[in-house]
């Protein structure tokens, strides 16, 4: 009987990092997907529309439907249809109920938020993970191999307390390849690029006057191009940014990577497209530690990391679940994930 595999993904970069994988895994495999779902007040919640500036539903959830239907992929919406020999999900701040008897790869989406008092809190009190965002990515312990994009980033989950033994340094697929974007149509070139980032809508802090007012002071004079976040929203987004930088082109669709390639200077807030910048050698300015980024880097292996990443799941589909279970324990030794890539 051919296995099967469950993909859960959440925004569109998951979607199409998920997707990378399973290609490579098909048509040895039998593999579904299904948006990013949950247990509970969190799944009644977004069943009644109040979680629309989430994965759980919204414009995420909308682009990974129409992405799927596009790709002619299998749809098992919270995996309800077969019983699977292996589950592969871009986060695990919040982790079904269905699938946590499975074996589970997590696989990192991208870069992580910073620790602020909240993330503290959230580990402290042993508070629901999502609180903070994606700072606690990896803390869930329920994943039998987590893939992470660099040796710098393993170094930074197991400092957080990620089991190192479930650690696999693999890259991310949609990172590992940036020198790819310089060749591209984008009609525009030499301005200052700014990447938003959707602070408010998922309910944190973001004085966007002192931004704006910071983005045309670095500007100056060069056209400003700003490049939403799906999540933003759009007419609000516009009235301030007209305001404040009369004159600036803002584009909500396309590919913020190669915009990234043909800018002179890119500010971003928090986002996994600083890692682009900063590979390409733009000048950045950024809410983001740069040099910490230099330190966490991707992985560059020319898009090779969803071929990898679908070695490990096949490690772990023929790994005995007793045998990957006293591995994460510590009663066997470390397996080595990575050292056979």
């Amino acid at each position: 009987m051919t296995e099967k595999i469950l993909f859960i993904c959440g925004s569109l970069n998951q979607t199409k990092m998920l997707h990378q994988i399973a290609e490579q895994l098909a048509p040895r495999y039998e593999c579904y997907f299904s948006p990013y779902y949950a247990d509970g007040l969190i799944d009644r919640l977004a069943r009644w529309g109040l979680l629309g500036n989430t994965v759980l539903g919204g414009r995420h959830q909308q682009d990974t439907l129409d992405y799927l239907h596009e790709h002619d992929l299998e749809i098992d919406w919270r995996g309800k249809k077969h019983w699977y020999d292996l589950v592969v999900t871009g986060s695990d701040l919040i982790v079904p109920k269905n699938v946590r008897w499975n074996r589970l790869v997590l696989v990192q989406e991208g870069i992580t938020e910073p620790e602020t008092w909240l993330y503290h809190l959230v580990k402290w009190l042993k508070l629901p993970r999502w609180l903070a965002n994606t700072a606690t990515t990896g803390l869930s312990d329920l994943y039998d191999v987590f893939c992470v994009g660099s040796q710098g980033y393993r170094e930074h989950f197991i400092r957080k307390g990620v089991n190192p033994a479930k650690i696999a340094v693999t890259g991310m697929p949609n990172f590992d390849h940036f020198a790819q974007f310089r060749d591209n149509k984008f009609p525009y070139f030499d301005y200052a690029l700014v990447a938003t980032t959707p602070l408010r809508e998922t309910f944190r802090l973001d004085d966007r006057k002192r931004f704006l007012n910071e983005c045309a002071r670095i500007a100056n004079g060069r056209q400003l191009i700003f490049k939403l976040h799906p999540l933003e929203n759009e007419d609000r987004a516009r009235k301030e940014i007209n305001s404040i930088c009369p004159g600036a082109l803002v584009i909500t669709e396309g590919s913020v990577d190669e915009m990234i390639a043909n800018a002179e200077v890119v500010i971003t807030q928090l986002s996994t497209c600083t890692f682009t910048a900063v590979a390409l050698e733009k000048e950045v300015h950024s809410y983001l530690d740069l040099a910490e980024l230099q330190s966490l880097m991707p992985i560059q292996n020319k898009g090779a990391s969803a071929e990898r990443i679908a070695r490990i799941c096949r490690q772990v589909l023929h790994t005995p679940l007793p045998v990957l279970k006293a591995i994460s324990a510590g009663f066997r030794s470390h397996p080595g994930w990575e050292q056979d890539l």
